[in-house]
């Protein structure tokens, strides 16, 4: 049986059975808090343990590394969204070690697509249409750099509202131990004496 068909087999028992009931819940944020982190398998279901969020706390985007690529793409629009429309107070960027996005490699990234039947005229089309493959398929080498890049991106972003904190994680996704990058509370609260204290 292919995983397509067995997924909607288990849905169908899944739903006739009614387990969805102890999942139910709204779609605003409990804890008003989005968090942006990585796809990695491992945070499935670790991540929100780590940081004791139950279903219906928090709103979860996912991007490979925990990256917001472009100011106005679809990652920061969700962000966005979750604190607009949604009513999170606070953002989370959650990256992680051992992470897919260290040191992505563009020449290995365009042979693998090669090799799976992308044309070597297609990568050029894309290269003479004006996108900077290498940058796009760029990866980092230091995930607590890549974290800050994420939350100063975030946070200096033109329609992200004053006083909204953003902070900054990094998780291990073989223990769920958080290391903390920036603690968006003092960034949050820029005026007054704390930001004296930060840049004295």
């Amino acid at each position: 049986m292919k995983l397509l068909d067995q997924i909607l087999e288990h849905n169908h028992t899944f739903v006739e059975t009614e387990k969805y009931k102890e999942f139910q819940t709204s779609k605003f944020p409990d804890k008003k808090m989005v968090i942006l982190t990585c796809m990695d398998t491992r945070l499935v279901e670790l991540l929100p343990q780590a940081m004791n969020f139950k279903n219906g706390d928090v709103k979860i985007v996912k991007s490979a590394g925990a990256v917001v690529a472009h100011p106005f793409g679809g990652i920061m629009r969700s962000l966005l969204v979750a604190v607009y429309e949604l009513g999170a107070d606070e953002i989370c960027v959650v990256g992680h070690h051992d992470c897919g996005m260290s040191k992505l490699d563009a020449g290995s990234f365009l042979g693998k697509a090669e090799a799976r039947g992308v044309s070597a005229e297609k990568i050029d089309m894309l290269r003479y249409s004006g996108v900077h493959l290498e940058e796009w398929l760029k990866g980092f080498e230091k995930v607590e750099d890549s974290v800050t890049h994420s939350v100063e991106a975030i946070k200096n972003h033109p329609l992200l509202p004053e006083g909204v904190p953003v902070h900054g994680l990094v998780i291990d996704p073989g223990t769920g131990k958080l290391d903390e990058v920036i603690n968006g509370y003092a960034s949050a609260s820029s005026q007054g004496p704390d930001q004296t204290r930060q840049d004295a």
